[in-house]
């Protein structure tokens, strides 16, 4: 299989992988808005937010979801999905590094994770999106080149 064949199908695959994610985490957040929204006033540094911070995350991981099946949108949705997911994994370890009290806002399965293994989750899905990223922009300039040269 040529690169020219792998990358839109691993470019796919990742958007798939995100999108599951962050779907998941956004409809498990909003099915259970006023727990989420109690951890959140529970979290050192963000508490006075957290009723703001209730809505903007799940509606920002739907919007990058979505945005992720549209071409047009797709770096900049891997690009927001890099830096959403390390804002949370900043925050994990900047919370576990200097507060006490730790708890989970997470909803569903991911709650049931660990520390140490919500920041292997994100790192990995971050690692996912940057490539998506390079290879994105590998195969723009691939498609580019090709309709020059014809």
């Amino acid at each position: 299989m040529s690169y020219k064949g792998i990358y839109p199908k691993l470019i796919t695959l990742f958007s798939l992988l995100l999108t599951i994610l962050f779907v998941y985490t956004a409809v498990s957040k909003l099915m259970h808005l006023d727990i989420f929204e109690m951890r959140l006033e529970r979290m050192p540094y963000i508490s006075p937010y957290a009723s703001l911070i209730s809505w903007v995350v799940p509606f920002l991981e739907l919007v990058i979801a979505g945005l992720l099946w549209f071409r047009r949108y797709q770096i900049i949705a891997f690009y927001a999905s890099f830096i959403l997911l390390g804002v949370f994994t900043i925050y994990i370890i900047i919370v576990l590094r200097y507060s006490e009290s730790i708890p989970c806002s997470c909803g569903g399965v991911i709650s049931a994770l660990g520390w140490k293994d919500h920041i292997l989750l994100n790192i990995s899905f971050m690692f996912l999106a940057l490539l998506g990223i390079l290879w994105s922009k590998k195969q723009y300039n691939m498609q580019t080149h090709q309709n020059t040269v014809q």
